[in-house]
């Protein structure tokens, strides 16, 4: 496989695939409208590749799709091109209004993100485990087909593929509609009472994570694929009319319930991406200036890599809890430095 990728567009995802790439030997050349953005993508990735592109990757908002693409095959008219939009019918549609690009092209789209986007929040494992579409059309040459297949076999992703129509249809229910959901639900919460957000928990960070989304990158996302998602939001609206029209009733209640029991049950345990195998040390700190600090240059000390980490505090409370992720070994050569400190550790788990 030709050793340079041209990424256009350095976003998250454009950029957690550049950093996938790199890892398995590939040249990456990032590139974005925003020239502060490309350079912190190129950073992550290290020096750009040189001289024609084997793969180019379009990772640009889908109203710059067809610009794009037509620039980038007259600078590379022998690469192979993917693209790795959530909507799939409208770039495939604009393709085949450039002479000669359908034969070299095929959509994609990686079922993965995070709710948080730009360069900053890139992961070169966003990909490992997760569902990757692939939409080729009759157009698409049999070799193009065959070496992007080849390069996400490499970064351990799960092949799907499908028609762009089907995709379309698919995505508008289990990614599409819950965006619309959660950013629904958050939206009510828009001039809550202080005291009643104090009041919430991880029910409703879960329900609204997502609500967190870029709302430019989503307003085009759900314009593009309004077809799809207009009847499924009407089937909604029924469903809660109905439950409206039931509230007094146990028993309409308990089925409104049931029904959603059910239908999460079908969500796939391996839809997901792979999870890291960490522990999770548990540290109750004092409410004090410098104890994150503090404990930050224990990890140091102990030569210790921390994966992640959460915060637990509420308002008026004298202590907090701070939960680290770390390797298995790692979490056990903490847990001792720190006890022999004197720092109040708990069990890992």
């Amino acid at each position: 496989m030709a050793a340079h990728v041209r990424i256009i567009g350095s976003g998250l995802i454009g950029t957690s695939l550049g950093l996938a790439l790199r890892a398995q030997g590939f040249d990456i050349s990032m590139v974005d409208i925003v020239p502060e953005r490309a350079l912190l993508a190129q950073d992550l990735v290290g020096k750009p590749g040189e001289g024609p592109a084997g793969l180019v990757v379009i990772a640009t908002p889908t109203s710059a799709f067809r610009e794009v693409a037509a620039r980038e095959f007259l600078l590379n008219p022998n690469a192979v091109f993917m693209d790795i939009g959530s909507v799939k019918t409208k770039p495939q549609v604009e393709i085949e209004t450039i002479s000669g690009f359908a034969t070299r092209f095929c959509g994609t789209h990686p079922l993965a993100g995070r709710e948080v986007g730009g360069p900053e929040s890139a992961r070169g494992d966003l990909f490992a485990g997760r569902r990757w579409v692939l939409t080729p059309s009759v157009h698409t040459a049999p070799d193009v087909i065959a070496y992007i297949t080849k390069i996400l076999v490499a970064l351990d992703a799960s092949i799907v593929v499908m028609s762009h129509q089907e995709h379309d249809a698919f995505v508008a229910l289990i990614s599409h509609l819950p965006q619309i959901s959660a950013s629904l639900l958050a939206g009510q919460l828009r001039g809550a009472a202080d005291q009643a957000m104090d009041l919430s928990g991880q029910g409703l960070k879960d329900s609204t994570r997502i609500a967190a989304s870029d709302p430019q990158l989503w307003s085009e996302i759900l314009l593009e694929n309004r077809a799809h998602i207009l009847p499924l939001l009407e089937k909604m609206l029924t469903d809660l009319k109905k439950f409206i029209d039931g509230i007094d009733s146990p028993e309409s209640i308990k089925s409104f319930v049931e029904h959603g029991q059910e239908g999460r049950a079908r969500i796939p345990g391996k839809h997901g991406g792979r999870a890291r195998d960490y522990s999770f040390l548990p540290i109750v700190i004092e409410d004090k200036a410098g104890q994150l600090a503090e404990l930050f240059n224990e990890c140091a000390i102990a030569g210790v890599n921390i994966e992640d980490l959460s915060i637990e505090h509420s308002p008026g409370q004298f202590t907090g809890l701070i939960t680290l992720a770390l390797s298995s070994q790692g979490a056990q050569i903490l847990s001792q430095h720190l006890r022999e400190r004197g720092w109040n550790v708990h069990s890992a788990r």
